[in-house]
């Protein structure tokens, strides 16, 4: 609803919070918008504009087939990496070596995907791409004697196309990886349905993969990629606004009418699906700053609260939610402030709000043998 101004407004007997009245604007957030105020979009509005760092998306092949995997390639040499992993139900592979407390110091890439644990054969493609490009840590005298280090996150979408057995695997990695060299330096990503993201259901809705970026005073870029396929909603029920928009610089209330339609259809759509199963919200938030291990790890940490005001509940037993951090280590932090660091973490939660948000917007609606998974974009009629 929109007041003389054009601005938005809530329904009738709805009263926003007060952070809430401050974020009111005058349409729906969509995929290319960015914070009303604040830091700034980088370049492509998404991860891809912390330099060197490449995204890459591979599908499953086969019609009865709703999943995928995504890659994100670091620059030669590696990045600094960390990982938070607060779910209750995560599937994961080589997080352990990202404590700060172990050998590993630096990976070259970082693998979402799709098909439960089934999924993390992917990173077993990737791995071997990595080894014919002579890239991991050196174990040999040789330079092509090297382990590459891939830690990956997989989301539930078992069956969400139909095909209980389409899931990534070793091709479907590779497929990402390479797909993630192909492209340009600091070329958009693709949202939506695509990658990890092409079974993600969020609540009741199509999620999928959704990006954002920040450019912060001290010129240190801040961006996170996610997988939106959470248990919780992203959708407040009392209003139809997405959660995540009262916090990413946009919100808009649907009319009553459109949002009770909304419910109904929902309703119909819960009839034909199986229950919800397992569900993951999985983020890679990444930097051009100078981190430590032990910095990078922080930062994995404080970004899971851009999952909380997006998504709600969270880190639930059937959750898988995982965080991954990765550091360049182009920009420096300003030594002569203890606190420098305060600007990242803060900017690492909102970008992973916004992302959600865009995946989320992002999504196009799919129904199929697997089950109905409208659009919030369709069902509350957004251009």
């Amino acid at each position: 609803m929109t007041d003389a101004t054009g601005g938005t407004v809530p329904p009738p007997g709805v009263t926003p919070s007060p952070v809430v009245r401050m974020v009111l604007m005058a349409a729906h957030d969509t995929p290319t918008d960015g914070p009303a105020d604040g830091p700034t979009n980088g370049r492509a509005g998404g991860l891809t504009d912390v330099a060197g760092l490449h995204v890459g998306h591979a599908r499953v092949p086969g019609e009865r087939a709703l999943s995928g995997t995504t890659v994100v390639l670091a620059p030669a040499g590696g990045a600094i990496a960390a990982v938070d992993v607060r779910g209750g139900g995560p599937g994961t592979r080589e997080t352990d070596a990202l404590d700060p407390r172990n050998l590993v110091q630096r990976v070259e890439a970082v693998v979402l995907t799709g098909g439960s644990a089934y999924g993390l054969e992917s990173a077993a493609g990737v791995m071997a791409w990595l080894e014919e490009h002579g890239r991991g840590v050196r174990v040999g005298p040789d330079p092509s004697q090297v382990v590459p280090v891939v830690p990956a996150a997989c989301v539930f979408d078992l069956g969400r196309g139909g095909d209980w057995r389409a899931r990534p695997d070793a091709t479907t990695g590779r497929a990402a990886v390479e797909a993630a060299a192909r492209t340009d330096e600091g070329a958009p990503v693709e949202e939506g349905g695509v990658g990890a993201g092409t079974g993600a259901v969020v609540g009741q809705f199509k999620g999928g993969v959704g990006t954002a970026s920040a450019v912060l005073d001290s010129g240190i870029t801040v961006a996170a990629l996610v997988v939106a396929n959470a248990a919780g909603s992203a959708v407040d029920p009392l209003t139809g606004a997405l959660y995540g928009s009262y916090f990413a610089g946009r919100v808009a209330y649907p009319s009553p009418d459109v949002h009770a339609a909304a419910q109904l259809r929902l309703t119909e759509a819960r009839e034909q699906n199986a229950p919800p199963p397992l569900n993951t919200t999985l983020a890679v938030v990444a930097t051009d700053a100078v981190l430590t291990r032990a910095q990078a790890q922080k930062l994995a940490g404080t970004a899971h609260d851009g999952i909380a005001r997006a998504v709600r509940p969270v880190h639930l037993l059937n959750d898988g939610d995982t965080v991954f951090a990765l550091a360049t280590g182009a920009v420096p932090l300003d030594e002569a402030s203890p606190l420098a660091l305060n600007e990242v973490l803060a900017a690492g939660a909102d970008v992973v709000t916004r992302a959600i948000v865009r995946a989320v917007l992002a999504a196009r609606g799919v129904e199929g043998p697997g089950g109905v998974f409208p659009s919030y974009r369709d069902l509350y009629d957004i251009d």
